[in-house]
């Protein structure tokens, strides 16, 4: 079994190099068409009979050049093949070699399989890989952010810890009750038995606090989280949005406690550029807060553009460099408001009806609406807001966002269906990426752009 096993995977990593050859090669016209019959390329065994031999041997650095063209799911797949693999595959990650920009997944958890197991749908090749990740357990956590290839989750004590699904490596954040806001209630033992939530943003009181289990704290605080990359530290940054009244707190990876931002809140998306962080708020302002700094202020760079804002605000940075809003619209599955009596609440199914785009002009501090994305795609939900370009993601579809709810409704209702899919901004369509029934609702799926960096080393990989 382990023989076929290995031969399968084999055929299948052949079929990987032959299509990159043309592109390392320039292979001939002549021994293309030898490898087409009827406009098809056919399976590697079908390859080798036409070819007269088994594929040769080939050098390291010409199997460290096609490695390089491969998606870290094909890669980890090539370098667990044969030694010779192994070696082209340990060569491009000492070398530095491997830059390729990696396609976005979907990363979600299936009843079906181990509580420890998390599924990654690859854009690219529209295929399923299963990943065992470190405890606690993928299925007993709630997903709150992704960005950089890090997970950011919560756990069943609402303590936060980064997870790398592809390298494995996790690292825990600052405890839970080192956010302003938090203070731990103890036993006569003296462990944590509960929280103390309380209920205040900048000077301005909301309400008494409130006391939530260590389960629960986290339905109640977690709003958002990014990781971003530090390069004056060599090392990564997380900003979280939390409740009350979705603020602002930071992390840098060694600290030991979360530093808050106020005075301000109401924040829904931040990006992080050249040391400053630009948080959204709400109402579409932009503040922003330079960390690169002993002491953090807060610049105003845009005010709200208006007293209430009923979309989903994101804000995102383009390949380019320009900066944009991106208001989505969403609302009641349209036959479910068509029908008549009281919506169970466990069976409302929201959907994205309209999505709008904003170029956010600096200068005059204005923002200018955008009636095509032409060639870039959108990825949005409670992951990092991101804008690609198709031309460098060819498996991606043009003028289209790729959707995944947001945390602030979805863990509200965690057993309904998600809005999750392709929208056309082109048409208002959406089509689905895969059937709805493949996933767990909760933990919500993520997207997530596999990275294979580790904190810890500093290196490419473990």
């Amino acid at each position: 079994m382990c023989s076929r096993a290995r031969m399968m995977s084999l055929r299948c990593l052949c079929r990987l190099v032959l299509r990159a050859l043309p592109k390392i090669f320039a292979l001939t016209p002549s021994f293309r068409k030898a490898l087409q019959t009827d406009g098809h390329v056919h399976s590697p065994v079908i390859e080798a009979a036409v070819l007269g031999t088994e594929l040769p041997d080939l050098p390291v650095d010409i199997l460290v050049n096609i490695l390089a063209l491969l998606e870290i799911p094909d890669l980890v797949r090539a370098g667990s093949v044969c030694s010779s693999w192994n070696a082209a595959y340990t060569s491009l990650r000492s070398l530095g070699m491997y830059r390729r920009p990696q396609t976005p997944c979907l990363l979600y958890t299936s009843e079906s399989d181990g509580d420890n197991v998390a599924c990654l749908y690859s854009l690219a090749e529209k295929r399923v890989y299963k990943l065992t990740l470190p405890e606690p357990p993928i299925r007993s956590r709630h997903l709150i952010g992704s960005s950089n290839g890090w997970l950011v989750t919560a756990d069943d004590r609402s303590e936060l810890h980064i997870t790398n699904p592809i390298t494995g490596e996790q690292i825990a954040l600052p405890s839970v009750t080192t956010i302003e806001q938090v203070k731990p209630i103890f036993d006569d033992a003296g462990a944590i038995q509960k929280y103390e939530f309380s209920q205040y943003f900048g000077n301005e009181v909301i309400s008494d606090p409130r006391i939530h289990s260590l389960d629960k704290l986290r339905d109640h605080l977690y709003v958002k989280a990014s990781v971003f990359s530090d390069p004056s530290t060599k090392s990564y940054i997380v900003v979280l949005i939390h409740n009350p009244i979705d603020q602002l707190s930071f992390t840098r990876i060694g600290d030991s406690e979360w530093t808050w931002l106020p005075p301000s809140a109401d924040y829904e998306d931040c990006i992080y550029i050249d040391g400053v962080l630009y948080a959204l708020t709400a109402t579409g302002g932009i503040d922003a807060f330079d960390l690169s700094g002993p002491a953090v202020s807060r610049k105003v760079i845009i005010d709200n553009t208006k007293n209430y804002i009923f979309e989903r605000l994101y804000i995102v940075q383009t390949p380019s460099g320009d900066v944009l809003q991106v208001w989505r619209e969403q609302d009641i599955d349209a036959s479910q408001a068509e029908g008549e009596g009281v919506l169970d609440p466990l069976e409302i199914i929201m959907e994205t009806r309209k999505i709008i785009v904003y170029k956010v002009n600096m200068a005059t501090k204005e923002l200018v609406q955008i009636d095509s994305l032409k060639d870039h795609v959108l990825f949005l939900g409670h992951s990092q807001s991101q804008c690609l370009t198709a031309e460098e993601y060819p498996h991606l579809k043009a003028n289209h966002a790729y959707l995944t709810d947001n945390v602030q409704y979805i863990a509200s209702w965690k057993s309904n269906c998600r809005n999750i899919g392709i929208f056309s901004l082109g048409n208002g369509s959406t089509e689905e990426i895969l059937p709805p029934q493949l996933w767990c609702t909760w933990p919500a799926p993520i997207w997530i752009t596999p990275n294979r960096t580790n904190v810890s080393s500093g290196s490419n990989d473990k």
